[in-house]
């Protein structure tokens, strides 16, 4: 074999690693690291996102188990859903047939891309023993007041056939700039339907998950933010307001206020179709009935800005003013309290109603002298040209209240009138986990005419799926075996619950199961859960926001609190990945731009989705940037091959090879740090740098053997974590010891220390110093146009300018007139002085010291920024830099073919030009 051939070891190294139990965490570990890729969807093939997903969990694990942590890295299946359901019809099949033929092929396409997985704690949620778990826990989700059954009006999917969550419906563009709520799998508009339904209370939790995500340091900002939105935490009022009916009586109707101090600009009251009070109107007055009946099943946006006067009367509490009440299609029953006080000179939505239906439109705050906080730039106008005015500002013919700021005046209203109240409303609304489909939990309950619902006792659980009946509608409805039960309380006729839960309660909990797969009388060992949770690295895509990384986030808390676990938030770190695209577009199937992870090599998908970009970005894939993953592999395995074939080598150790043994220690200490924060495509570049390194290494001489052996085996574990069936195949060419799976990740010597500081790491120092060297030689030689030198002279600085560059750094906190520029004098005087207290050093005349501060840059000495030459190399010294360059002068002589010096100025050499960090360079 003259290259790397990846299909020609993976089976081999695959046995091996399965033979030796590399990825099998036993029970009895100790707080393991617990990295985990959202479990996949059992569609039937593995996508670039599922690839990407798991290439990026695997390499971090993989990491951390040649650190030396005991690692949990399982996988499993999100296996009930609607999709399986469809597809069964579609091939004349039933559910579980497919579920199960998608888990075959989808377990060996991980298996052929070398995914490190414990599969002794594999789960698949459509098992009765999983889904046992889940009606057990809904049971105890409603022994603590958690669940709740209840008629609704609820999104329905009519090609689904199901009702949705608020989260699986979203919002598309429609025609003329609409935009349409459609359902987030099949995209189908949505209606409305009103049914009995089962909602786990959420909105129990609406402050601490909002609350919580402040400390949630590990997650993108972005995840949070979507988080934050969808909560929708507001501060505010709650307003009572008295109701006069048409047909004699009055009753009370709250509305939540996040701008109480506009009630003065109260033109009418509205609420919701699905209102008790638009309800109560409706049975008096036909029109109120028709018009409730027409946009029951309607979303808000066919709804509009439509509405009815009704015969009912409000009054302002605060004004006493008589105001119109409306049933209006914008007010949602479920979103504060399902009315709403009309302040059209204050909100944009209310202005639209009022101007849909001829309402005066009142302004009653105006902007500050500064214009307040902004408010909004609508361009709609009111009568008088004026938008609504949604900012801060001075109340104006408010009463008493005129001439106040708003947040004085709600101070004061909220003082003043009983009817006004602080209040703190939020757009979550509690989950609706019923579904009326087949392919899901059943849940554990049956209605019973005289006991109403009944639970369903522990000992017979789990309620198991009866055989799949095909059928138009719910097959549960149609499966009268299943649906007809005796009720556990009385005994008499009962009629089973042909609901099954949403499939996100499945995954809300699942990465607890995997801690005890097999345990037989708890869904999780809560004592194992106590040690090894929270997740340490979570990855996954950002869109599951709203839907999983929420009601996870809610399980854990719930589960908390009825004492079955000790964590309240369930992944410290969560790692977004990006999408792959294809000509633009997110690479998809159904747009048949997909590229199976086969059609280039496992290796060499994997690679290029871990080095082609940082894990949040998107990227684009394109053949020749997978050739650059693929001539990767091909150079390192020639290297090796070269080597382990007799390459001849040398035992004497030159400067060279210490530059050389030096830079493998830096590689490994910037590569550690790229694998730290997942920048595996840093980590790829710093390992092509080093191959291209020793390459250029071989070709200036005989190497030292050592040193290349050395840097071949680091390369071969430093690449192992992305590319493991390669990393193994060089690691055992080059004889490492066992299995680089289970090697130590290599030493990085000194700078294995090396952390982020207000200073660089110093091999970062180090590196920048060569490197603007080399760049500076070049730029000399470029413009004075020397096409031949004979010999390069680089001149490091005199020790004295190294020690004003820390004196200036460290300097007194309290001396700001040390910065050159501010008072140039005073820091030419007290370096001066500073440097004549050292013995050891030849005191510069001032003028030196002038001219050297003139040219330094000394605010960022002061500072120590990693990005000037001065400060880095002051923190280097002298000896090192005269060091560093002598083992790196190979570099010049290789690129130049010149005789290469390294002097010291304070040895006699013209170095008045130099700099820590900058030697002069003189050219012959």
């Amino acid at each position: 074999m003259t290259g790397y051939d990846h299909a020609q070891v993976q089976e081999f190294w695959q046995y091996v690693w399965e033979r030796e139990d590399v990825y099998e965490l036993g029970d009895d570990a100790t707080d393991p690291t617990y990295v985990l890729g959202m479990f996949p969807y059992t569609s039937g093939t593995l996508h670039m996102g599922h690839v990407r997903n798991y290439a990026i969990a695997d390499a971090y694990a993989r990491y951390r188990r040649m650190c030396g942590d005991d690692v949990l890295h399982p996988m499993g299946w999100d296996a009930f859903g609607l999709p399986a359901e469809n597809a069964a019809y579609e091939r004349a099949s039933d559910p579980e047939s497919w579920t199960q033929a998608c888990i075959r092929r989808m377990r060996e396409e991980l298996e052929t891309l070398g995914f490190g997985y414990d599969w002794s704690r594999e789960i698949t949620t459509c098992e009765p023993s999983y889904y046992r778990w889940n009606q057990w826990l809904f049971k105890r989700f409603h022994e603590a007041g958690l669940v709740e059954y209840d008629a609704a009006t609820v999104d329905w999917c009519p090609d689904c056939e199901t009702v949705l969550a608020d989260a699986q419906v979203v919002e598309r563009d429609g025609e003329g700039g609409s935009s349409d709520r459609v359902c987030w799998r099949c995209e189908t508009p949505v209606g409305r339907r009103d049914l009995d339904q089962w909602f786990f209370t959420i909105t129990d939790y609406a402050d601490e998950l909002d609350a919580g995500l402040d400390d949630l340091e590990g997650w993108p900002d972005g995840v949070r933010e979507i988080q934050r939105n969808w909560i929708g935490r507001r501060e505010g009022a709650r307003i009572s307001f008295e109701v006069d009916l048409a047909l004699g009586g009055t009753t009370a109707v709250d509305v939540f206020s996040a701008r109480p101090e506009t009630i003065h600009g109260a033109t009418y009251l509205a609420v919701s179709p699905g209102h008790d009070l638009a309800r109560a109107l409706a049975e008096e007055d036909e029109d109120v009935q028709a018009y409730v009946d027409e946009v029951r099943d309607r979303g808000p946006d066919e709804v509009g800005y439509s509405g009815i006067v009704t015969d009912a009367s409000a009054i302002n509490p605060v004004t006493g003013e008589s105001l119109p009440v409306y049933v209006a299609g914008y007010v949602l029953e479920d979103v504060g309290t399902g009315a709403v006080m009309g302040v059209p000179g204050h909100n944009e939505r209310d202005y639209a109603f009022a101007r849909e239906h001829d309402l005066p439109i009142k302004r009653v705050i105006e902007p500050a002298d500064d214009g307040g906080d902004g408010g909004n730039a609508d361009d709609a106008d009111d009568a008088d040209g004026e938008p609504p005015y949604t900012g801060h500002g001075t109340l104006t013919e408010s009463g008493d209240y005129t001439g106040i700021g708003t947040e004085t005046a709600r101070e004061r209203l909220l003082e003043d009138y009983d009817a006004l109240e602080e209040d703190v409303t939020y757009r979550l609304r509690d989950w609706l986990i019923s579904r009326q489909r087949y392919w899901g939990t059943p849940i554990p309950v049956v209605h019973c005419d005289d006991c109403g619902p009944v639970l369903v006792p522990d000992e017979d659980l789990p309620v198991e799926l009866p055989e799949f009946v095909r059928t138009t509608g719910n097959p549960l409805e149609e499966h009268a075996s299943f649906r007809e039960t005796e009720c556990p309380e009385c005994g008499g006729p009962a009629r089973r619950e042909t609901d099954t839960m949403d499939t996100f309660v499945d995954s809300s909990w699942y990465f607890l199961r995997f801690l005890s797969p097999d345990l037989e009388d708890a869904p999780f060992d809560s004592d194992r859960a106590e040690e090894w949770l929270p997740v340490d690295v979570y990855v996954g895509g950002d869109e599951h926001a709203t839907l999983h990384l929420l009601y996870a986030r809610f399980f854990a808390k719930a589960l908390t609190d009825i004492g079955l676990l000790d964590c309240r938030e369930p992944f410290r770190e969560l790692e977004s990945q990006g999408t792959v695209l294809y000509e633009g577009e997110k690479m998809s199937s159904s747009k048949g731009n997909a590229v199976a992870p086969e059609e280039y090599g496992a290796e060499t998908t994997r690679l290029f989705v871990l080095s082609a970009a940082h894990p949040e970005q998107d990227f684009e894939w394109t053949a020749n940037d997978v050739r650059g993953a693929y001539d990767l592999q091909q150079t390192l395995y020639g290297m090796v091959t070269a080597f382990v074939e007799g390459e001849s080598g040398r035992s004497e150790r030159l400067p060279r090879d210490e530059y050389v043994d030096r830079e493998i220690d830096r590689t490994i200490a910037a590569t550690t740090e790229e694998y730290e924060r997942f920048r595996f495509h840093r980590a790829a570049t710093e390992i092509r740098e080093l191959a291209g390194l020793l390459r250029r290494y071989r070709g200036f001489g005989p190497p030292h053997e050592e040193v290349n052996r050395r840097g071949l085996l680091t390369l071969s574990a430093l690449i192992a974590p992305m590319a493991p069936h390669l990393g193994e195949e060089l690691w055992n060419k080059l004889r490492g010891d066992g299995l680089v799976a289970e090697a130590d990740w290599p030493d990085a010597g000194e700078f294995a220390d090396d952390t982020e500081s207000a200073h660089a790491p110093d091999y970062r120092r180090e590196r920048r110093l060569v490197e603007t060297t080399l760049e500076d030689v070049r730029d000399i030689v470029d413009v004075a146009a020397i096409d031949d030198p004979e010999r390069i002279d680089l001149i490091v600085a005199d020790e004295w300018k190294y020690r004003t560059m820390e004196f200036l750094r460290e300097g007194d906190a309290n001396a700001d007139s040390d910065r050159p520029g501010d008072d140039p004098q005073s820091a030419v005087e007290r370096v001066a002085d500073a440097l004549e207290n050292d013995p050891e050093l030849d005191t510069p005349t001032r003028e030196a010291i002038a001219r050297f501060l003139e040219r330094s840059d000394a605010a960022d000495a002061r500072g120590g920024s990693s990005s000037g030459s001065d400060s880095g190399a002051a923190a280097l010294g002298p000896d090192r830099e005269h060091a560093l360059l002598e083992r790196a002068a190979w570099l010049v002589r290789d690129e130049f073919d010149a005789d290469v010096r390294v002097q010291r100025a304070d040895d006699g050499a013209a170095g008045g030009k130099a700099r820590p960090g900058k030697p002069a360079i003189r050219i012959d």
